[in-house]
């Protein structure tokens, strides 16, 4: 029923525009007889030579100008009729089950009046809710099983949020304050392991007139690690940012302390914006007056204050006499007591050098280790009454590599003296030679011995420089397993005439488990 109405459609299509071609071509003749008419009074005017074929070829392009008019309109009532005689057509995909439109035969397409306006389409109605989201699908797609929703695993659920009041940090974990597993609260979200074998060697060269030798390759150098060579992984000449204790001995003579108040101001210059350096002081007793920092106007407002500060007297204690300590005495006794008379003893001295390089140690220890760790001592080379012996405090030296380096003054400062107290405890004043087992034991090269001001400025300008510009030389040595042993380190340079300075040994460290 359909196709018939579509056939008879097309029919009426197909009369319509013969009928319509049929008067434009009767139009057209009338209007060539009409152009004809016109110019027949000029025949007779003109001769039949080249002049009546000239207007005949006119009258040609008249008539055919009047044709190409006619077919523009044409062309364009043509589309028209085509859109409108597609629908039908179009319409064959939808289903049979809904009633085919109306149908609408437009009118003959006319010049003197335009084809009349296609009529707008019509809004799609919105989709019922009902309908599902796949209600748009042919009947042939392919859908998902129901079964296969109820077989798909539950996803697991989150872990519970957390949250602390505002302006409080959460509890430390077992590595620090880092990210915690919030599954298991005692447990880490991670935890890296880095075992490190790798050991430095801080190394000064110098010639034989004390001057530093710069210059030098790695193939310039040996080290061996109990007579063993091993094989150089880190080699540097670049200077290092220095983590730096000083400690002054309070209880030198007063005319040397007050010499090392004089020169305090050198002592600060000595050091770069960024080193870092803490004051101490011992005699008896050992006290930190500052912690570690790099802000030189503190340093000289600390050590400004020690200027107060003396020394011991010279020369032998006094006992007795007018300028003795004892009080008012008649024939021996004080006055108003009875019995024997007191007997005055010396108070007994302290220097207790091994313990105040022990307390400067384990603070040092808990620098950044990027940093060259210097332990700076001013003296007069004395110990005497500390807790600590040499060799604890040189071990804690090793192990954390720390430098030892130092100025003698006063009597420690002079040849002959300093060979006498070689021997132990000559006049009950201490040992001497212990400053220089700590430098030549931690690489710190040679103690300075000086005497007069300008001597110790320049001592305190030379001391930061050997401890800033050094070679530092690194291996890899071999695992440790079991308890630690001291190696002992020996650092070569294949050039003659040169003197090495570096540490003897070191206590490595074994693995943690």
């Amino acid at each position: 029923m359909h196709q018939t109405g579509l056939n008879s459609h097309l029919k009426g299509v197909k009369s319509g525009f013969f009928g319509w071609a049929a008067m434009k071509e009767e139009r057209i003749q009338g209007i060539s007889r009409c152009v004809e008419g016109l110019l027949a009074p000029f025949r007779g005017l003109l001769c039949h030579g080249e002049a009546w074929q000239r207007l005949s070829a006119v009258r040609g392009l008249v008539v055919f100008s009047v044709a190409c008019v006619l077919g523009m309109s044409l062309a364009q009532a043509q589309p028209g009729g085509q859109s409108q005689g597609q629908t039908p057509a179009a319409n064959q995909g939808q289903s049979p089950s809904k009633n085919p439109p109306a149908e609408d035969i437009p009118d003959t397409p006319s010049v003197v009046q335009p084809p009349a306006p296609k009529p707008a389409p019509e809004p799609e109605s919105p989709k019922k809710e009902t309908e599902g989201p796949g209600a748009g699908q042919s009947p042939n797609s392919s859908s998902t099983p129901p079964g296969d929703d109820q077989n798909k695993a539950t996803p697991p659920a989150m872990p519970p949020v957390q949250t602390i009041p505002p302006g409080t940090a959460p509890p430390p974990g077992p590595q620090g304050t880092g990210p915690r597993n919030q599954i298991n609260p005692k447990e880490d979200l991670y935890t890296i392991s880095v075992t490190t074998n790798l050991v430095q060697i801080p190394v000064m060269v110098k010639d034989k007139e004390g001057r530093r030798v710069d210059g030098l390759l790695p193939q310039d150098f040996t080290v061996l690690e109990n007579g063993n060579p091993q094989k150089l992984t880190f080699f540097t000449s670049d200077p290092f940012q220095l983590s730096v204790a000083v400690l002054i001995d309070l209880g030198m003579a007063d005319v040397a302390l007050q010499k090392v108040h004089e020169t305090y101001s050198a002592l600060v210059g000595a050091f770069s914006p960024y080193d870092e350096v803490a004051l101490y002081t011992y005699s008896s007793t050992v006290s930190r007056l500052t912690d570690f920092t790099g802000q030189a106007n503190r340093l000289t407002a600390e050590l400004d204050t020690m200027r107060l500060v003396r020394g011991r007297n010279n020369g032998p204690p006094v006992l007795g006499g007018p300028l003795g300590p004892q009080p008012p005495m008649i024939n021996g006794v004080p006055v108003g007591t009875a019995g024997p008379p007191p007997v005055y003893t010396p108070p007994k001295e302290a220097h207790v050098l091994n313990d105040a390089i022990l307390k400067a140690a384990m603070d040092l220890s808990k620098r950044e280790r990027t940093r060259r760790k210097v332990i700076f001592v001013i003296s007069d080379g004395r110990e005497r009454g500390s807790n600590a012996s040499y060799s604890e405090v040189l071990r804690v030296l090793q192990l954390q590599g720390i430098q030892v380096k130092a100025v003698v003054l006063d009597m420690g400062a002079l040849p002959v003296f300093k060979q006498a107290e070689k021997l132990p405890h000559v006049f009950r004043q201490g040992y001497s030679n212990i400053l220089p087992r700590y430098t030549n034991a931690t690489g710190g090269g040679n103690v300075f011995t000086e005497l007069s001001r300008n001597s110790i400025e320049q001592a305190y300008a030379q001391i930061t420089s050997e401890a800033r510009n050094q070679y530092t030389l690194g291996y890899s040595p071999k695992a440790v397993t079991g308890a630690s042993a001291f190696r002992s380190i020996e650092v070569l340079v294949h050039r003659k005439s040169l003197d090495v300075y570096a540490k003897a040994g070191y206590y490595p460290t074994p693995p943690a488990h």
